[in-house]
């Protein structure tokens, strides 16, 4: 099965970068029981944020759905790192948690997050199929213009 994903991931010309290292006083991960949580990635792309600014201001939902997939690339790779590189040990994506910085008039928040949500599913097919949020928020950081986190089962 992890060479199914890793496939998957080549054909769709991904490659998963090393997993960040935190910003801050957290960690990139927590296992509890069969359940990883993955904390929030940015649009981290050759180690720098590759999207910044606003929805609905600076940035609009295709480059925003380009942020969200860059997000789920390096959850791909904080899970990949969590789980000693099988990738195949994810049973399920359960949720994500998807921050669009937004301007106040900015609605359009659940397509944005529907390049993290197409890219997952791609790449693990039904273990991919999630439930999810997508709300604005008025700033991120490092004036990131999406956020996400993961809540994977695993074996």
């Amino acid at each position: 099965m992890s060479a199914e994903i890793e496939a998957r991931i080549k054909e769709l010309g991904i490659t998963l970068p090393q997993a960040a290292a935190p910003a801050a006083n957290y960690v990139p991960f927590v296992i509890s029981g069969s359940h990883l949580y993955i904390s929030g990635q940015l649009p981290m792309e050759n180690g720098k944020i590759a999207i910044t600014g606003h929805l609905g201001d600076t940035v609009d939902v295709a480059t925003g759905q380009r942020a969200a997939e860059l997000c789920a690339i390096n959850i791909l790779a904080q899970a990949k790192a969590a789980l000693g590189g099988e990738l195949s040990r994810i049973r399920r994506i359960v949720k994500l948690n998807g921050f669009v910085a937004s301007k106040p008039t900015f609605i359009e928040q659940h397509l944005v997050i529907n390049g993290a949500s197409n890219l997952i599913a791609k790449v693990l097919g039904d273990a991919g199929i999630h439930a999810r949020a997508a709300v604005g928020m008025a700033a991120l950081p490092f004036n990131a213009a999406v956020e996400i986190d993961a809540v994977i089962e695993i074996a």
